[in-house]
């Protein structure tokens, strides 16, 4: 395979696995914690006002007070449904669980299913529990009387994230099979002055369960899985005191034609739930209904994309971005991945706000910054070995040799080892340059060059190149003759290229080698090794050239 060739499918190999790494990261959510965080911090500036079309009925502390100790008789519930029907309302979702009869008799049972069949429109929760400690869960539904006079029955399963935070919720859940509606779900299927508007009557939104999973009869099931679009913190909705409501101090036009919840508000009795709106503020249950109501009326739900959409664009935007990154005329990835990373959040945030489809962004961003950092180390990697290589022949250059000889000249001083060095000149060379030109002198240095790193075999062994036609190779823990041995092969290597500039048989190309071997003792410095092995070349020179010329010496 060609460099280019290789070059390229390096490339793509590169942007390949990049691609594939972002779509698992993606899928398995391991970076759920950065997604939640722009979620919440994206949402928390995505309020909207109410449309009016919701009130929270608050049992609340001053409720409390003034009607009694808790839990009521059911009769007053039953007076307040006779209150909400009066006061014209679309329909109520008592979010009580009424699972045990009245304490104080089966007739105010009645009286609460009377006044709910005389309201017409009454949504009632269905929740799941131990029937004792240890034993499987079971649904819990309001006793047979009340049961029977609710319109219909939905699950307040708040579904919270590892964090604790009420950020989605299933619009559909149960034990073994996911057949009971969300509570407000429930409750606005209810409406038949405008059936086309309601969200129970179409198509339901929503993340489905894999068609795979399967059931079990003693297992919560879930399904339709959406995101709440919480109008804004606690205290957003128009809420109202139970014990007001009930006394008739509330203005009938505050209620007509409105959809009810009633909730218990009051200190120590019910949960309160973190959510996206707020960081310290809790809300509680009645109002969190009222958001998914209102959610649902007017289509606002949240669907995070399926995990295949979600691998294939994450992957693909990771594929584009490291193969901009990599291209060799691209000049800034520096400014493709800060462009690309500001693109894919812009993009998550358009996409939730004009189609309502939530895409996680943290794995891409993440996966965009770690490729950035990978081509940083690996351009920092490459600037280095550049400043210490010759470009032409791939040997050390001046700067690596100077760096080499003085680590090895204290190395040797350590451990009282030998070190040599060779300084090899090429003879005639300006004269071949101007036979056959410079083209052709440079690849004679190459080719040179070659024959010098073939005789270089250990990791220590430095060849390099001056520049012009002068190199060295710094040959650690080598007597004399060895290194004179490598002098010796490298001069013969290069007789074999015959590099002729003129017709008779000594207008060749030749080298010239001068050596150096010395133990180094504390007052031998580089220059010391240095001159000692030019003045070896020198003599090889005055000598006749096409020869090793040695210097020795052992200071201790």
């Amino acid at each position: 395979m060609k460099t280019g060739a290789l070059s390229i499918a390096l490339r793509v190999g590169a942007a390949l696995a990049a691609a594939a790494l972002t779509a698992l990261l993606t899928v398995s959510g391991a970076s759920w914690r950065l997604d939640d965080f722009l979620y919440d911090l994206h949402l928390s500036h995505w309020g909207y006002p109410p449309d009016g079309d919701v009130v929270v009925v608050a049992i609340d502390d001053r409720s409390l007070n003034e009607l009694g100790q808790w839990p009521w008789p059911r009769d007053l519930h039953a007076q307040m449904f006779d209150r909400l029907g009066y006061a014209g309302v679309r329909g109520v979702a008592l979010d009580l669980v009424l699972a045990e009869p009245d304490r104080n008799g089966d007739e105010r049972d009645r009286a609460l299913a009377a006044a709910m069949r005389r309201l017409g429109r009454v949504a009632l929760p269905v929740v799941t529990a131990p029937l004792r400690q240890n034993a499987p869960p079971v649904e819990v539904l309001p006793t047979p009387v009340i049961a029977t006079a609710a319109s219909t029955l939905g699950h307040t399963d708040i579904e919270l994230d590892a964090e604790g935070t009420a950020r989605g919720l299933y619009l559909k859940a149960g034990l073994g099979d996911a057949r009971w509606p969300a509570l407000g779900l429930a409750l606005i299927g209810l409406d038949r002055q405008a059936p086309a508007q309601s969200a129970a009557r179409g198509p339901l939104p929503g993340l489905r369960r894999p068609a795979s999973e399967r059931g079990s009869p003693y297992l919560w099931t879930r399904d339709h899985y959406v995101r709440i679009r919480y109008a804004g913190p606690p205290d957003t909705f128009s809420q109202v005191s139970y014990a007001d409501v009930l006394g008739g101090q509330v203005p009938v036009e505050l209620l007509r034609d409105r959809w009810v919840v009633i909730g218990v508000t009051a200190t120590g009795l019910a949960p309160r739930y973190l959510t996206p709106m707020s960081e310290d503020v809790r809300m509680h249950g009645a109002e969190y209904q009222a958001n998914v109501i209102e959610m649902l009326l007017h289509h606002r739900a949240i669907v995070p994309l399926a995990p295949l959409w979600q691998a294939l664009l994450a992957a693909t935007m990771l594929l584009a971005v490291v193969l901009a990154m990599l291209h060799p005329r691209l000049q800034r990835p520096g400014l493709v991945a800060g462009s690309a990373a500001v693109l894919a959040l812009a993009g998550s945030v358009a996409l939730l706000r004009l189609t309502d489809l939530w895409f996680p962004p943290a794995a891409t961003l993440m996966m965009i910054g770690a490729a950035y950092l990978a081509w940083l180390i690996g351009h920092l990697r490459h600037w280095r070995r550049e400043a210490n290589l010759d470009t032409l022949t791939q040997l050390g250059n001046r700067r690596r040799f100077d760096h080499v000889l003085q680590r090895e000249l204290a190395s040797a001083r350590r451990t009282r080892a030998p070190l040599s060095l060779a300084l090899i000149d090429v003879d005639h060379f300006k004269a071949y340059n101007d036979a056959h030109g410079h083209r052709a002198g440079d690849k004679l240095l190459q080719k040179i060059a070659a024959v010098i790193a073939s005789h270089a075999r250990r990791p220590r062994d430095l060849p390099a190149r001056f520049g012009g036609d002068e190199f060295a190779v710094i040959l650690p823990d080598t007597h004399v003759e060895g290194a004179a041995r490598v002098a010796d092969a490298i001069l013969a290597d290069l007789r074999k290229l015959d590099a002729r500039y003129g017709a008779r048989e000594d207008q060749r190309v030749s080298l010239s080698v001068g050596l150096y071997t010395c133990v180094p003792g504390p007052h031998t410095h580089a220059r010391t090794v240095f001159d000692g092995a030019d003045a070896a070349l020198y003599r090889a020179k005055e000598n006749g050239r096409d020869r090793r010329e040695v210097t020795r010496l052992g200071e201790v």
